[in-house]
């Protein structure tokens, strides 16, 4: 056989045993990232109860978001997990199986112009009050993603760090505040396209930043938040 149909033959099969082993390995990266502790269904035994949880306290522009979730004792799905590990796909199919056979599920927010009066945290802690008050069906125990949180008249919380990896309720309302936040983006987006909302949901990206320096604020922009760093001098445009 002569020597170069023998590299070409080498080659061919180099080139695509190279592509194999990189389709094998972009597998075993998804299998590994949709590897996760399971998730409990509760906190206690004190039922029904509530899981917490906010999107968008770290955004520019917008309002927060905050979702409550009562699930029912036998809720699995294998890809229910913090929000943030999910891909928009997933969180757009869980939001619609959690809205369907959660026991109750319950979205509200805070707009921008209330956050720059009370500050975020309280804000955030608003929306999740008025989360559980739109509840159909009021919990006797509640639990929190994070360490901070307000008494919700006399419902017994507890207030879990990473609680949306750790619980399904927590988890669950994660994506609901997630989707829901991110849907109202992508809407007003449509109204202010140069800030990139349709991508960066109002969080402080470079192109974000960069259209605020050039075109200003928007009705939707928090002022009390630093929407440009200390460090900028000067912005040179082009267009």
């Amino acid at each position: 056989m002569p020597r170069f149909h023998i590299e070409f033959v080498f080659n061919k099969f180099n080139a695509e045993f190279q592509n194999y082993s990189e389709k094998l390995l972009h597998l075993l990266k998804i299998n590994t990232g949709l590897k996760k502790i399971e998730l409990k269904s509760c906190f206690g035994n004190i039922n029904p109860e509530a899981g917490c949880d906010e999107a968008g306290r770290g955004c520019l522009a917008g309002p927060v978001f905050a979702a409550a979730v009562i699930l029912p004792d036998n809720f699995e799905h294998p890809l229910l997990n913090d929000s943030k590990q999910l891909t928009e796909k997933q969180r757009k199919e869980l939001r619609k199986i959690i809205e369907n056979e959660a026991a109750a599920w319950s979205v509200a927010s805070v707009d921008n112009k209330e956050i720059d009066i009370i500050n975020i945290l309280n804000a955030s802690i608003l929306a999740m009050h008025k989360a559980l008050h739109g509840l159909k069906i009021q919990p006797e125990f509640i639990i929190v993603d994070g360490n901070r949180f307000k008494q919700y008249g006399n419902t017994a919380h507890k207030t879990i760090i990473k609680g949306d990896a750790k619980y399904k309720n927590i988890a669950a309302s994660s994506i609901l505040a997630k989707t829901h936040r991110d849907e109202f983006m992508e809407k007003i987006a449509q109204i202010h396209p140069q800030y990139g909302w349709q991508q960066n949901k109002g969080y402080p990206t470079k192109k974000h930043r960069f259209a605020i320096a050039r075109y200003g604020t928007t009705p939707f922009h928090r002022l009390s938040y630093r929407l440009l760093p200390d460090t900028q001098t000067e912005i040179e445009f082009s267009d």
